[in-house]
């Protein structure tokens, strides 16, 4: 029995989530080494994945990879026989019946019931990777898992990079970012899944919880590079034409970063992929709350809820415009919703301790603090979330500054405790200390933020003209960056009373004799003023 056989009967089971994460493997597998599988195999795989993709509504991919088998199937000969058989009828039902209910129960919290219909799926088909991945995440173990799919491993030599895959996913789901992002690199690297977009977008997933911004955009640009090329119609079906779930992420952190023309085209894209997905519209939603125009942001964030209740990204969006609109409770349940679905997500964690610190809540935010040092160990990121909240408490400066330098210590260019140790130094009027910490962090990086609090630190130190250059600096890497243009105009005023001082000892020096004139251009100048004012009330 092949593999394609395996997809052929997870697909004729209704396993449509599986046959899409398979196919799309596979795909890029074939793509890497044409010879892999035959022309009638490589059709068949497109028209199981376009099957998938219009199962899920992303119909203009579907009509992309359903034009791609077209195009496959001329090149075969007319006596082959190309057409998909339906599988064995007898199982359909079952197979999907089970799916369909180990994710009921596990939307229910009910996780033991999961565990035994993802464990039927599996025992049904070996190879349903969407039931192997429901079962990593409710914490049974990779070995157990990968058992499960060893003799179908054993069987087909082309599936020798499944027991990585599994094992990749399963530091996925245990929060052991380091060792997913090296086993998924080698994976990647190693065998013929190179340029594949879902492990692709794994990767960048992984980075992003990390805090390694830098790596994020690198892969999610890599990984964006290959899914707009490789969406047209081409005989090549090295890449598959999906709607990226990684792209709410991509589009979050391009918005912090201030390039809100790169989110909306990136939103415009998505639409047109498909309207039916949660991302595009959490995409447009950060677009609007980066824009200040939190009321849409909550309704776009709303609607990406709707349509899949489990976006994290939705919730953190939701989340985060109800905090600014000052509804502080009703984002805490948006974000104790997302700490549920994400648990080893900090950035979930942040967006409620900012609620409970907004609601004059530091004993919550203490107490919610120490448990993620505790659940997700002491990292650089875990260390400033608690330091954080330390600076909070009048009497925890001193833990909050070795907190932060132990986390600088780990990560030396982790831009957040980069940034909470500079505020710390500027309380303390440490200005020159401030200024080597923020130079040595922008020696191998350039961030807006970084570039405008070296600004504040060189006004503090009476070095205007530097301070300028930073400030520029910091708004040409972010133009909608209020505080970086407010410390620009407040130094302009600053220097204005200088230069108006020399321009009355120059009138001066000219003498009385045109003072009539000028007074009469006053008045004149007066005159236009209130014809101005007039007709801008009309």
């Amino acid at each position: 029995m092949s593999v394609v056989d395996h997809v052929r009967e997870m697909a004729a089971a209704g396993l449509h989530s599986n046959v899409r994460l398979l196919s799309g493997l596979l795909l890029t597998m074939s793509g890497n080494n044409p010879e892999l599988f035959s022309p009638t195999q490589k059709y068949q795989l497109l028209v199981y994945h376009a099957d998938s993709l219009f199962h899920d509504k992303e119909y203009r991919n579907a009509v992309s990879k359903y034009t791609m088998a077209l195009q496959q199937k001329k090149a075969l000969s007319k006596t082959s026989k190309v057409r998909p058989s339906t599988g064995n009828a007898a199982s359909t039902p079952q197979s999907q019946i089970n799916m369909m209910l180990a994710n009921l129960y596990k939307k229910a919290g009910q996780e033991r019931s999961s565990v035994t219909s993802y464990k039927e799926v599996l025992r049904q088909c070996p190879l349903a990777l969407d039931a192997i991945l429901g079962l990593l995440s409710l914490s049974v173990k990779g070995a157990e898992v990968a058992s499960m799919t060893m003799n179908v491993i054993q069987s087909i030599p082309t599936l020798d990079w499944l027991s990585v895959w599994i094992k990749a996913y399963a530091f996925v789901h245990t929060g052991d970012n380091t060792r997913a992002i090296n086993t998924i690199c080698s994976l990647e690297k190693k065998s013929l899944l190179r340029d594949n977009v879902d492990i692709l977008g794994s990767l960048a997933d992984l980075y992003f919880r990390a805090g390694d911004t830098k790596n994020v955009l690198q892969n999610l640009n890599r990984f964006t590079g290959c899914w707009i090329r490789l969406r047209r119609p081409v005989q090549n079906a090295a890449q598959i034409a999906i709607l990226p779930s990684g792209m709410d992420v991509y589009g979050y952190l391009l918005a912090r970063e201030g390039r809100l023309e790169d989110v909306e085209n990136l939103g415009c894209r998505l639409f047109n992929i498909s309207d039916q997905h949660a991302e595009p519209w959490v995409v447009s939603g950060c677009h609007s709350f980066y824009s200040k125009r939190y009321s849409r942001a909550l309704y776009l964030g709303a609607k990406a809820i709707q349509l899949n209740s489990n976006s994290v990204q939705a919730l953190l969006l939701k989340g985060a415009a109800l905090r600014n609109m000052g509804r502080v409770q009703e984002a805490i349940i948006h974000f104790r919703e997302a700490i549920r679905l994400a648990p080893c997500r900090l950035d979930c964690y942040e967006g409620l301790i900012e609620c409970y610190l907004a609601s004059n809540g530091l004993r919550e935010a203490t107490v919610m603090a120490n448990n993620v040092y505790k659940t997700l160990g002491a990292n650089a990121q875990t260390l400033t979330l608690l330091a954080t909240v330390c600076l909070e408490d009048p009497v925890a400066q001193e833990k909050a500054k070795t907190l932060l330098d132990k986390a600088l210590t780990q990560r030396p260019d982790y831009i957040k405790a980069v940034v909470k140790k500079a505020e710390l130094l500027s309380r303390e009027q440490k200005y020159e200390d401030g200024i080597a910490l923020l130079r040595n962090a922008l020696a191998n990086q350039s961030d807006c933020i970084l570039h405008r609090m070296l600004g504040d630190f060189l006004v503090a130190v009476n070095e205007y003209q530097e301070a300028m250059d930073q400030y520029s600096i910091a708004l040409s890497l972010d133009p909608n960056d209020q505080k970086s243009l407010e410390g620009m105009q407040k130094m302009e005023k600053e220097e204005s009373p200088t230069d108006a001082t020399q321009e009355e000892d120059v009138d001066d020096m000219e003498g009385s004799g045109e003072e009539g004139d000028l007074e009469g251009s006053d008045s004149e100048a007066a005159q236009w003023a209130d014809q101005e004012q007039w007709f801008g009330m009309q």
